[in-house]
């Protein structure tokens, strides 16, 4: 076994981290206060060629692998950016995974290209109000009307809609009784979003919430928006196959921001434990100070076994959902650890902004939501590890 990164995965965290430097945990606790898009950060890493990591190079990207994406992602998070950094970009390195693979040239070259270097913004649309996790349940409807689809319906929790041009969208393109089985039926469209809003087919109502407030999230209505059919991705009635084929990979790269936001809260708090000074000695001295911020790298570094593993498998074309999901569910767990734990540490001036570790703990709560539950995850270990029967 060899646990080694190459030189160059060495070289690719030496460069982003030197980058993600430039801009200090001020800026983004600044960003998470106004609710500011991070526009000079996603530039810097845009001019830098690190937006298109993953996009094939004949498409004016890197042609990394997962794991490439994942580490540099790890760096963004670990530098105090946290998920306002990573959620930023995440969807650009991870959502056109779905066009690379089964989208049309036409579309590949519409919008890869563009993405790759920063000029295009994408979001991804699959949550609803009334499905939630159960996507064969989703009631956003697309109904051909001779070259085009004409979409109705409501989506919630799309990350970046406001500052995004184009939508990658999942609807019903057949009644879910018409089919026979619940996942089937579905279709995806990359729809130009920017041209629905200003139409009045689409309305964005921004979703106030506890974190990651620099990259906002929105409720989006959809009436009547008309769409060529040519935005389709792929075949009709074969989005939910599509969709599963970015579960994993998206799970990895989760797994590895949450590694990342642990690793900056723990630095913040052994700082504070060797600088604070209580009854005459530095708080760290204390075994009950010490003692949960030992644990709390051990766990890091032991789910970051596990990510690297998944990703290792993905990138070779081998099974990973065990390692993915398992990844996604141990990085969630320690990252949020160290957060809540560098709260501790730092006693009442966890609870202040001055610090930083208060946007780390809640930034690192998402990661136990999103993009699969915690539960979610377990029920999967339960049924295809342990062959234990459905709960659901």
């Amino acid at each position: 076994m060899d646990f080694a990164l190459t030189d160059d995965q060495q070289t690719l965290r030496t460069a982003v981290r030197a980058l993600a430097a430039r801009f200090p945990d001020e800026y983004w606790a600044e960003r998470d206060a106004r609710g500011e898009f991070p526009h000079e950060f996603y530039a810097a890493f845009a001019e830098g060629g690190w937006l298109g990591i993953a996009v094939p190079e004949q498409y004016g990207g890197g042609g990394l692998g997962i794991l490439e994406a994942a580490l540099l992602l790890e760096e963004v998070a670990a530098s105090g950016a946290a998920m306002n950094g990573c959620s930023a970009m995440h969807l650009t390195i991870f959502g056109l995974n779905t066009v690379v693979k089964h989208g049309s040239e036409e579309l590949r070259q519409e919008v890869l290209p563009a993405a790759a270097d920063g000029s295009l913004h994408v979001c991804f649309a699959v949550t609803e109000p009334d499905a939630g996790t159960d996507t064969t349940r989703i009631s956003t409807v697309a109904r051909r009307d001779g070259t085009d689809y004409v979409i109705r319906g409501r989506k919630v929790w799309i990350t970046k809609a406001g500052d995004s041009q184009k939508m990658v969208l999942i609807c019903r393109t057949t009644p879910r009784e018409e089919v026979a089985k619940p996942t089937e039926g579905m279709s995806l469209f990359l729809v130009d979003l920017a041209e629905g809003v200003a139409s009045g087919a689409v309305t964005l109502q921004p979703i106030p919430k506890m974190g990651r407030n620099a990259v906002a999230s929105y409720e989006v209505l959809i009436e009547d928006l008309r769409v060529p059919a040519r935005a389709r991705v792929g075949e009709e009635g074969k989005g939910f196959t599509y969709l599963l084929d970015g579960l994993n990979p998206e799970r990895i790269l989760l797994a590895h921001e949450a590694l990342g936001i642990g690793r900056a809260a723990l630095r913040r708090a052994t700082r504070y434990a060797r600088e604070r000074v209580v009854f005459g000695r530095p708080i760290g001295q204390n075994q009950g100070v010490a003692f949960p911020l030992a644990e709390a790298v051990t766990r890091l570094d032991a789910a970051e076994l596990m990510a690297r593993q998944a990703a290792w498998r993905y990138d070779r074309g081998l099974p990973c959902g065990r390692e993915a999901n398992m990844a996604k569910w141990l990085c969630a767990e320690a990252g949020f650890q160290a957060a809540d734990q560098a709260i501790q540490t730092h006693g009442g001036m966890g609870y202040a902004r001055e610090y930083h570790v208060e946007r780390y703990f809640r930034e690192s709560r998402i990661l136990r939501l999103a993009p699969v539950s915690q539960e979610m995850v377990l029920n999967y270990v339960a049924q295809h590890v342990l062959d234990l029967p459905r709960s659901y």
